[in-house]
């Protein structure tokens, strides 16, 4: 009778030794918790893209990011339609327009150019380019997690439409 007795002590004493280990085990730490939460987020995409008031109303995502570009993309060939580069330039029919929004919704052009090109002039296209690109509408930045976000994209811009 006693030696069952002292089984049953030995499994409960066992049984609580477990236990205890297993609520210590549950708790993580504050630098795991955050780790964790780190590689669960995907850095290359945003919560919401850039917008315009234009694509304010527009619920869906992927719709609400294509009107965007569209109307990005026109301004940006309004603004260039009316200066020379067509003319300095025959040529150059689609130039590539990289845009970057910052948090505090400025934005910032830079065009691309191949990397075998040479025959534009760089810095004069440049120049052109940042003296036409002023006076946007107000974009709203790109948001991750709540917080405003720099983004940069690449734009097909066509000069001279035949």
């Amino acid at each position: 009778k006693y030696k069952t007795l002292n089984h049953y002590y030995l499994f409960l004493v066992i049984i609580l030794f477990n236990s205890c280990q297993y609520f210590q085990k549950q708790v993580p730490s504050e630098s795991d918790l955050l780790q964790k939460e780190l590689k669960a987020i995907n850095w290359k995409e945003v919560d919401e893209y850039p917008s315009v008031a234009d694509c304010e109303n527009i619920d869906n995502k992927a719709q609400r990011k294509q009107c965007f570009f569209e109307v990005l993309t026109q301004l940006i060939q309004q603004k260039l339609s009316i200066d020379t580069l067509s003319d300095l330039y025959p040529k150059l029919d689609t130039i590539e327009v990289k845009v970057t929004i910052f948090p505090n919704a400025t934005m910032e052009f830079e065009p691309q150019f191949p990397r075998d090109s040479v025959a534009y002039d760089r810095i004069k296209i440049d120049s052109i380019l940042k003296a036409r690109l002023t006076d946007f509408p107000k974009v709203n930045p790109a948001i991750k997690r709540g917080v405003p976000v720099k983004t940069q994209f690449i734009l097909p811009v066509i000069i001279k439409a035949e």
